[in-house]
């Protein structure tokens, strides 16, 4: 039967594995082979998709993909009791001492001062940042791949300056389904860093160990963390270290990153294998079974063929040659091999299917996971149902149940924004807008009695002080809503989110993966863009970057603050909320049209584990409000601040550069009222609106210190009705965004795309504007 007939609780046993290419191989991949047993958890709440369960994680497949699955269902096992105790074992070994499976080590160390270089890598949600934050602190900065969009973080050991540890994205494989695996897959082979260091979930060791043996063909110096082992002890369980080193022939370190435990051991072993080279002791997984001998001897016959050639694209001869059976086209590009020698590779393989009865990706797959079958029967003492699933499989009755689902994302969201924009966001705001302008009227007396220059006192109060300092008091909002936003995504609940979104989603022809860098959007545009990444389609990259703009980011807070107050301060919470879901209408209804013009096509497969809930590390989440309040700081003291004093400027002196009386005869007055006419039919044609929507794009948070300086006492209720006001507040929402996040937008698209982006959003703000303008004039009538 199919995969999707099964019912809630029923089990089965994998048969055919369906569909073909690099989704194909990502199903197997993710451990969706013949022979594995495969529980149905449940349906989303719309019927799509389905929770499956799978090496003992969750597992997300669409109804459409679980019908290209073939399965026979079986009754639940009932599991036997286990024969092994988790019991005090012997001294785990010292560096350089790792069983019967001896490292390869380099005749001669590395010379001393040479960098050592480590690639952090493992699967989503194993603890990967966590780690790379308790490894580097603060010596942490972000550059680029090389020829590739996506961003990277790097930082240095503490206590070891000679050392380099780059994050690289969280992946499942080295197949080329995802830009991320590529991205990773590509650093490894081309900047062949000293050494690797493998993170490793160890309550869910089956799905993780996968990536670990095709790290381990690389032939690199490598390290395995296991992470999480408070928890795995916690529930009755236990890792065997040195059977698991014997059996991998790689140093093993039971961690846990989020107490900071082990963390010193694994850096020791780290520094160490990078030193001397010691690379894995053993690449091949096949056992001497009549089935595994067919996969490795087609394995070795293809590698004394290519062996020249991935000498000479200096690739690994074990991973070329897997690859190559897997039918990676980029590998076989890059080996450059004739006809003749692919026309014997092919008849090796066929060869080795027909053996073996499965077909060749199949074939690998199932290597790899009867290797880890072994290795955890052998070595791991599974703990009982542990405390965080149990939590999970409750919680989740209600996030993702049937009739509660969407109504809790709602609760959740609206509850979200009311204690941003009411009450924690709210009263902070309000005392550090007090303090500003205590200091303000303090500073200003000051320069009053001291008889500074006018022009001088100007800069200071009116630019500085008025510009900087209203931007400023928005600190706090902006704060809240990027804590409430990370526990989302830190818990969990985001991927719950995707799950539950998806069929939603796909009507506008998107994937329920979209939605985690679109809610990421209405913190910040940027990283919400780079967040795009793990989407594996490009025609779904492209899309959702389209529609992130019309999430509004908290930059654009300060804005909606600033004529909330001014013209509907009894209808905040409200106006708020026909803000936040204003922009996401329009959003929908340019990705309707966008469908069946731009973006023609089906969205790509929901492929997606789904985690448990875990209590985020308070000190990662404090580091990131840091550093989010930091960025904000350093645009307000920067781009804001420079900004500011041009506003200024250009409003104070004329071309002649005299100091004028009225603002209206200005430089900038001049400048803007080139472009105010655009604007008249919206209902603020006035000059020095424009002028805060060109600053806006530097950053949205300089429209509110703009307006201030140029409106000065007067405020802008002096040019404004509350018509013009809805109409302005509809413009600046979904308006070009600023221009880091078109930056970003450039690095993943290209040129044309972000120029495509800023034509989109600021043609639809105009037409939206003059919309709500036009009916608002009607209704006030």
């Amino acid at each position: 039967m199919e995969l999707d007939k099964l019912k809630q609780a029923q089990s089965a046993i994998v048969q055919t594995v369906g569909g073909d290419g690099a989704l194909r191989q990502h199903f197997l991949d993710m451990g969706l082979i013949p022979g594995a047993e495969i529980t149905l958890v449940k349906f989303a709440p719309m019927g799509d998709p389905i929770e499956f369960r799978i090496h003992g994680y969750e597992l997300t497949l669409r109804v459409d993909d679980a019908k290209k699955i073939e399965v026979k269902p079986i009754k639940k096992m009932v599991q036997t009791k286990q024969e092994r105790r988790c019991t005090d074992r012997i001294e785990h070994p010292g560096l350089g001492e790792n069983g019967k499976y001896h490292m390869k080590s380099s005749e001669n160390p590395l010379p001393s001062g040479t960098v050592l270089s480590f690639a952090l890598a493992g699967n989503q949600n194993c603890g990967k940042t966590t780690l790379f934050n308790q490894l580097t602190g603060s010596n942490q900065h972000v550059g680029n791949f090389p020829g590739v969009t996506v961003d990277r973080k790097s930082g240095v050991i503490k206590g070891y300056p000679n050392t380099e540890v780059v994050d690289l994205p969280g992946i499942y494989s080295l197949s080329p389904y995802t830009s991320e695996e590529i991205v990773s897959r590509q650093y490894i082979l081309d900047e062949k860093p000293t050494g690797i260091i493998n993170i490793v979930d160890a309550t869910n060791i089956e799905r993780n160990l996968y990536l670990t043996m095709q790290l381990m063909e690389l032939e690199i110096p490598i390290v395995l963390a296991l992470n999480m082992m408070d928890e795995v002890k916690g529930n009755g369980g236990c890792v065997l270290i040195n059977e698991t080193e014997d059996m991998l022939g790689i140093p093993v370190v039971p961690i846990s990153a989020a107490k900071n435990e082990g963390i010193d051991e694994l850096i020791q072993h780290a520094v160490h294998i990078a030193k001397y080279q010691e690379k894995p002791g053993r690449t091949d997984f096949c056992d001497e079974s009549e089935h595994s001998g067919a996969v490795h001897r087609a394995l070795h016959g293809i590698m004394h063929l290519i062996k020249d050639h991935a000498e000479s694209a200096g690739i690994p001869i074990r991973f070329a040659a897997t690859k190559l059976v897997e039918g990676d086209e980029k590998i076989e590009k890059a080996l450059n091999l004739d006809s003749n020698e692919k026309e014997f590779v092919e008849a090796i393989i066929k060869q080795m299917e027909e053996e073996r009865g499965m077909d060749r990706a199949a074939a690998i797959a199932d290597m790899r996971f009867s290797f880890i079958t072994k290795l955890v029967d052998k070595c791991v003492v599974k703990p009982k149902e542990s405390k965080e699933s149990i939590r999970s499989r409750k919680i989740d009755k209600i996030l993702t149940g049937k009739y509660t689902a969407i109504p809790s994302f709602v609760v959740i969201m609206a509850l979200i924004f009311w204690l941003t924009f009411n009450v924690i966001g709210l009263r902070l705001q309000q005392l550090l807008e007090y303090l500003i302008g205590q200091l303000t009227t303090l500073v200003d007396t000051g320069l009053t009695n001291w008889n500074v220059d006018k022009v001088l006192h100007s800069l200071i109060i009116d630019g500085i002080f008025e510009g900087v300092g209203s931007v400023l008091s928005f600190l706090p909002i902006i704060v809240t809503l990027f804590f409430f936003l990370s526990l989302l995504e830190d818990t969990g609940y985001m991927a719950r989110v995707a799950f539950v979104m998806d069929k939603l989603l796909r009507k506008i022809g998107l994937s329920g993966r979209s939605i985690v860098p679109m809610l990421i959007g209405f913190g910040c545009s940027v990283p919400a863009v780079m967040a795009s990444r793990t989407l594996p389609s490009e025609r779904d990259r492209k899309m959702t970057i389209t529609l992130i703009p019309f999430m509004s980011c908290t930059a654009k807070l300060p804005i909606y603050s600033f004529f909330t107050a001014a013209f509907f301060p009894d209808k905040a919470p409200l106006v708020m909320i026909l803000l936040y879901f204003g922009g996401i209408a329009v959003g929908i209804l340019t990705a309707f049209i966008s469908k069946g013009t731009v973006f023609k096509g089906e969205a790509v497969p929901f492929v997606m584990e789904l985690p448990n809930y875990r209590l985020p590390s308070a000190k990662t989440t404090l580091h990131l409000l840091w550093e989010k309040a930091k960025d904000f700081l350093t645009r307000a003291f920067t781009v804001i601040f420079i900004a500011t004093i041009v506003i200024w400027f250009l409003k104070t002196f004329n071309f002649h550069l005299g100091v004028v009386e009225d603002s209206k005869d200005s430089i900038l007055a001049g400048i803007a009222g080139v472009i105010a006419p655009i604007f008249a039919p919206l209902g603020f044609g006035d000059w020095r609106m424009s002028t805060s929507l060109i600053t806006g794009f530097i950053a949205k948070e300089s429209v509110v210190s703009t307006l201030s300086v140029l409106t000065g006492s007067a405020g802008v209720t002096s040019i404004l009705t509350p018509v013009s006001a809805a109409s302005f507040l509809t413009f600046c929402l979904l308006y070009t965004p600023c221009v880091a996040a078109v930056a970003s937008i450039k690095r993943e698209l290209g040129r044309k795309w972000a120029g495509i982006t800023i034509i989109l959003q600021c043609s639809v703000a105009w037409l939206c504007s003059g919309i709500v303008y036009v009916i608002g004039s009607i209704i006030v009538k």
